[in-house]
């Protein structure tokens, strides 16, 4: 046979395979999307897990200043993925197959889909139904809407449960008057509130919120000299509201706090009544 037979043959055998195996992925990942719940309740679930947690539901509304830090650490790709972002799933998988370690890669979609639909369950056929209910959560519910359930339900170490609480329980002002260096601490702590606990381990949580803040400057959210005065502000000033409040006593109840040095079971992978100092990075 001819050179350019053989090739053309081979082309159309290696067609072949490529679309089979298009069918079977598309036909499996139809059949995944059929078989995982609806996500029209996911506010109902996150209503019931702050009911469940004493903090209160729908917080205030997300601010700015948090909201930029959480993307920036945890999914920059946020406002332009599906749901998922493919290319940290196939950094996720390389490293399993090579044999590297935990590369991390959930989106916050799919850690709402895992607070929300699957707490407390793990394995890959979980995390494969994440997958799902992330892309499900995108296509159903605002970017607002998105941050809006994930801060009310997530956990942030010390007992406190929700953006509100964790911002009253920390620093003893509402999340509207987060700093910058406040700001990039809480949303530093999602990834493991207890292990990074900033009353328990400041130094981690310190290491933690150095992360956050480089992280905002490389996405251009804040320039190195905001950072820099950020970072400038000691850990003892951004805590001396803890225990404070935002008044309101009762709204929000914490829960006991993991001990020192036990497993973090929580991993992921109002208005004050008192002045509040001013922060050196409180400005623009």
């Amino acid at each position: 046979m001819p050179r350019s037979g053989r090739w053309r043959s081979w082309l159309r055998r290696a067609a072949i395979v490529i679309a089979t195996v298009l069918i079977v992925f598309v036909s499996a990942g139809i059949a995944i999307m059929q078989a995982t719940p609806s996500v029209g309740n996911a506010r109902s679930l996150a209503r019931a897990q702050a009911a469940l947690h004493h903090s209160a539901f729908p917080g205030p509304s997300v601010p700015g200043r948090f909201a930029t830090a959480l993307i920036s650490t945890e999914d920059h790709r946020f406002a332009a993925e599906p749901g998922i972002d493919p290319i940290a799933i196939a950094r996720v998988l390389l490293a399993r197959v090579t044999g590297g370690g935990d590369q991390g890669g959930a989106t916050l979609y799919q850690q709402l889909a895992k607070l929300l639909y699957t707490p407390g369950r793990a394995g890959i056929a979980v995390e494969v139904e994440q997958i799902a209910l992330a892309i499900k959560l995108k296509f159903s519910y605002t970017g607002t809407q998105i941050l809006r359930m994930y801060s009310d339900v997530v956990y942030f170490g010390h007992g406190f449960y929700g953006l509100a609480a964790a911002s009253c329980g920390y620093f003893g002002r509402p999340a509207g008057r987060l700093s910058w260096a406040q700001a990039a601490l809480l949303a530093g702590l999602v990834q493991a509130p207890s292990a990074y606990d900033p009353l328990v381990f400041p130094d981690r949580a310190r290491a933690r919120e150095r992360h956050v803040l480089a992280r905002l400057v490389a996405t251009g959210a804040l320039s190195a000299r905001q950072a820099a005065a950020a970072m400038a502000v000691p850990m003892r000033r951004l805590l001396a509201g803890s225990g404070r409040g935002c008044g309101r006593p009762g709204r929000v109840r914490p829960a006991a706090p993991v001990a020192r040095g036990n497993p973090d079971p929580h991993r992921l992978d109002d208005t004050s009544t008192e002045p509040v100092a001013s922060d050196p990075a409180d400005g623009d």
